[in-house]
């Protein structure tokens, strides 16, 4: 008797690709459930989280009254929705809010230059500085809130009840502890 048959068969009873598939699906079947790898969630259960402040400079924001928006939706120690990257991370704190003058930078006669208040102001754009507290994982490439790296230079979207608008991160700093 022959091991392998004029149809391919193994001692005339099992085909061989048929063999090879078997033992294909089941090398993949074994090395998922034994070998799953690094990616995933579990492995950042055991991290540490830092607290940290990102202070968010606001250009330009369009808006007719800003007390009224810091007294309904934008208050210091209250809450704001943050999205990084179009991924939604989540409620952060609000540590402080300052609103920033409008200036503009004036030609002296002597030819130096200073900032003076603008007189022409428009009174429906304002500028913010913000400062929102938060937890982030520490990684070697820099601190990640969610599943976004918070570097300087990135945008961020905050949203409430009444605003949504972006903000351009210009610090990123761990909290004193």
């Amino acid at each position: 008797m022959a091991i392998l048959d004029s149809k391919g068969r193994l001692f005339g009873k099992i085909n061989f690709l048929d063999l090879g598939a078997a033992l294909v699906i089941l090398l993949v079947i074994f090395g998922i459930f034994l070998f799953p790898g690094t990616s995933g969630s579990v492995a950042q259960i055991g991290e540490e989280k830092v607290p940290i402040e990102v202070d968010l400079v606001v250009r330009g924001l369009n808006v007719r009254d800003p007390e009224q928006l810091f007294k309904n939706g934008l208050t210091k120690g209250g809450k704001t929705n943050v999205i990084i990257r179009n991924q939604p991370h989540g409620q952060i704190e609000i540590k402080s809010i300052k609103q920033l003058p409008r200036t503009i930078n004036v030609t002296q006669p002597d030819g130096t230059v200073k900032e003076l208040p603008d007189p022409k102001t428009n009174n429906f754009s304002t500028d913010l500085l913000l400062t929102l507290d938060g937890k982030a994982r520490k990684t070697d490439n820099g601190l990640v809130l969610g599943n976004s790296k918070v570097k300087i230079g990135m945008p961020f979207e905050l949203e409430g009840f009444n605003y949504s608008f972006n903000a351009t991160v210009i610090d990123v700093r761990e909290k004193n502890k």
